[in-house]
């Protein structure tokens, strides 16, 4: 997503003045700061799963156990075969009379010593059995023997009734890749973007780089990867996010939007006492570790780490490097709207206020007929600039009653918000409802006291300052040239009779429409997940291929016939297939080149190979927005109540940015977005780009022909018409919306 843009731009954060100065710590210092904060991170959490009885043992197993024990010696019987009275013996003595307490405490700490033995029994065996990730390398609806074989045992080996933090202890850590097999990939994968002569110098920087310095490099991270919890993410985190000095917004921020057709309510107070509700109840929801791990065939557990940063979180800036502060709890959101900021309270002694009391307090700031003081107005402006945006994530709701989300990145990626997005969607429309006139079910409650308008004092000198911010955000907001899309002539139901990946289906075609909009190939980003992997984040998979490219080549050839064209068509899709899989396994190419370039920089070493990798432009940044919660929403009976996904900007001055996500089995919405200031791009001509190569690339299949047929007719009006539509309900309310922080 977004990170691809930050992933060109941290190398400038290393370069700095100050950052050099940082990074001239001693490499093997950085490693142990590493493992340090990882283990206390898993020390605060073995609290909290201790409390919660998520161990994957309920504190009651323990009782279970203590109490057989107790039984089996009152009926003479020692399980402990002699142990116990061994520790009956080291136990002191207290007196004749207190022999029957040794008795019992000897017990206590023999079934509190069985009991931990076969919990670390069970964490180390579902560690080995999750570290297995020959399923994913098997074809499409097929699963081998050893595969069944394993999903049973991780079926007995799991438990039951997980909660969100139940697996972390057992999942794997990311392996480094072998540094041979990354070059080389990483040489196959620029091979279609370069010249001959540019590839032969740079495989010949590749060799020099295998012979000189990747082994002690490699050396290094192997040295992190068994210490710290994962050898790249936190890394990843602070280089890439934290150390940027980019303004967040359209750079590293990305969006959410609403349901694509229909408003529940046009009352704006009355939308936002029912999503700030749906939030609240999500985080409620949260702290308790109520929500279902994400589990992958229904058996295999994601990371669930990123999770614990999505409410009471702030980007605190800072000069070189900006930091993360969460905070364990809120009980209030801020509010800004009219160029005033007011402080909302969301409980009512230790319980949530209603949605209908949240609207009364929002509508009482719509209310309030008080100018924003000086320099108040545009303050906000300030997070604009470098290091600000710095919410983990804003709520935005719009005069005419339509939501959106702006998320900060440094935290977590586009699932975990997604996730949490999902609910508060389907939450507060299907669940809450609204009252026939609009209102949030319920009654006001008259008792509650006003919003807290927040005061500022603010010197003069500041205003030079805002006036600056300002100036910059509405240069960068107003040069994005963002075009929303949804493509309903077929989707993912199509895709899987035609028994492919519907992901690797759009990315292919991708391809084709970028050679048709640019008339050359590029560079590729596809957000991947790593989350198999204990505190992973993502992996690029660079989709731009061999195989696409000879794919694009013949359908772009007119001597070329269908049949050629889909045999190359199903070559490039098993390749780009090979490619995520790997990326998903931890055995990717992008995030061991970053990490092997971080360890250089520290060790001071220049390594021109490195340098060149972390050079390239991603003129083509592309991600799939995931659905995880299907159930949530009634696509059959409520066709229009679908989410239309949400994007991110360009990764750089020439290129695209472009997200995708699938609804129901037969919807496709697209976002793309660009810079109107460069001449090669123009994010609705790439659009219906998009359009006809989709369309194409379905006519090559017997049961696609008919689709041509029908977008020649009504539905590309209609696709275009619909898209109209949602440009003005977005744009037309942006002069009044309330913005809610958490």
């Amino acid at each position: 997503m977004a990170e691809a843009h930050q992933a060109v731009g941290f190398r400038t954060s290393l370069t700095s003045d100050g950052a050099e100065v940082e990074l001239s710590a001693p490499v093997l210092q950085e490693i142990y700061l590493s493992g340090l904060r990882s283990w206390k991170r898993h020390l605060s959490r073995f609290w909290n799963d201790f409390l919660t009885g998520v161990f994957p043992a309920s504190p009651l197993s323990w009782l279970f156990l203590f109490s057989a024990i107790q039984l089996a010696w009152f009926l003479q019987l020692d399980p402990s075969l002699g142990l116990m009275e061994k520790i009956k013996e080291l136990l002191p003595d207290w007196g004749g009379q207190h022999h029957g307490l040794r008795g019992v405490l000897a017990a206590a700490l023999f079934a509190s010593c069985l009991w931990g033995t076969l919990i670390f029994t069970l964490h180390v065996a579902l560690r080995l059995l999750l570290s297995y990730h020959g399923w994913l390398l098997e074809p499409h609806g097929a699963m081998s023997s050893p595969t069944k074989t394993w999903l049973a045992l991780v079926r007995i080996f799991s438990g039951r009734h997980p909660m969100l933090f139940s697996y972390q202890r057992s999942l794997p850590r990311q392996p480094v890749p072998s540094v041979q097999d990354t070059v080389r990939k990483y040489l196959e994968s620029v091979r279609p973007v370069l010249s001959d002569e540019d590839f032969d110098w740079t495989a010949v920087l590749a060799q020099e780089f295998l012979r000189l310095q990747a082994s002690l490099l490699q050396w290094y991270l192997r040295l992190k990867s068994w210490w710290a919890s994962n050898y790249v993410s936190d890394w990843w985190e602070e280089f890439v996010y934290l150390r940027s000095r980019n303004p967040l917004m359209v750079n590293s921020n990305y969006y959410m939007m609403d349901f694509l057709y229909v408003t529940p309510t046009p009352l704006q107070a009355a939308r936002a006492g029912n999503a700030v509700h749906a939030l609240l109840l999500y985080r409620h929801r949260l702290n308790r570790q109520e929500i279902p791990p994400t589990l992958l065939m229904g058996m295999r557990p994601l990371c669930s780490a990123q999770y614990e940063k999505i409410f009471n979180t702030t980007r605190i800036p800072g000069v070189q490097k900006d930091y993360i502060r969460h905070l364990h709890d809120s009980q209030h959101v801020a509010v800004f709207h009219r160029g005033r900021f007011f402080r909302v309270g969301t409980h009512s002694r230790n319980s949530l206020l209603s949605p209908r009391a949240l609207e009364q307090q929002f509508q009482r700031i719509l209310d309030d007929p008080s100018p924003a003081c000086p320099h108040e107005e545009h303050l906000a402006a300030l997070t604009a600039a470098p290091s600000w945006f710095d919410k983990s994530f804003t709520l935005i709701v719009f005069s005419n009653g339509k939501l959106g989300l702006s998320v900060e990145h440094s935290w977590a990626d586009c699932p975990i918000s997604g996730h949490m997005w999902e609910f508060t969607l389907a939450t507060e429309c299907f669940q809450l409802g609204y009252s026939t006139d609009g209102h949030c079910k319920g009654h006001p409650d008259p008792t509650l006291p006003r919003p807290q308008r927040l005061q500022w004092d603010l010197p003069d000198q500041i205003h030079s300052s805002i006036s600056l911010a300002l100036r910059g955000a509405k240069i960068l907001s107003e040069n994005v040239d963002c075009h929303v899309f949804p493509f309903s002539l077929f989707g993912k139901s199509f895709i899987r009779r035609c028994h492919l990946s519907s992901d690797s289906f759009i990315q292919i075609a991708l391809q084709l429409a970028h050679f048709r909009d640019r008339g050359q190939f590029c560079l590729t980003y596809e957000s991947a997940m790593t989350r198999l992997f204990l505190e992973g984040r993502t992996e690029t998979v660079r989709s731009c291929t061999r195989e696409a490219c000879n794919f694009v080549r013949a359908m772009e050839d007119k001597e070329k016939t269908d049949p050629q064209c889909l045999a190359l068509f199903r070559v490039a899709v098993d390749k780009h297939q090979a490619l995520l899989k790997a990326a998903m396994s931890g055995q990717g190419v992008d995030r061991h080149l970053f990490a092997l370039y971080v360890v250089s920089r520290f060790l001071h070493l220049q390594s021109p190979f490195l340098t060149q990798v972390h050079s390239e432009q991603w003129q083509l940044s592309t991600s799939q927005i995931p659905v995880q919660q299907m159930h949530l929403f009634d696509v059959h009976n409520y066709p229009d109540y679908v989410s239309s996904g949400g994007g991110f900007g360009p990764a750089d001055d020439h290129g695209y940015g472009v997200s995708y996500i699938f609804m129901g089995d037969d919807m496709i919405t697209f976002h793309i977005s660009s810079k109107k200031s460069s001449t090669k791009t123009d994010s609705h001509r790439l659009g219906q780009h998009i359009e006809d190569a989709l369309l194409d690339v379905a006519s090559l299949f017997q049961a696609g022909q008919h689709f041509k047929r029908r977008f020649r007719g009504s539905g590309k009006e209609d696709s275009r018409h619909r898209c109209g539509f949602l440009s003005r309900q977005t744009g037309a309310s942006k002069t009044s919306m309330t913005s809610t922080y958490f």
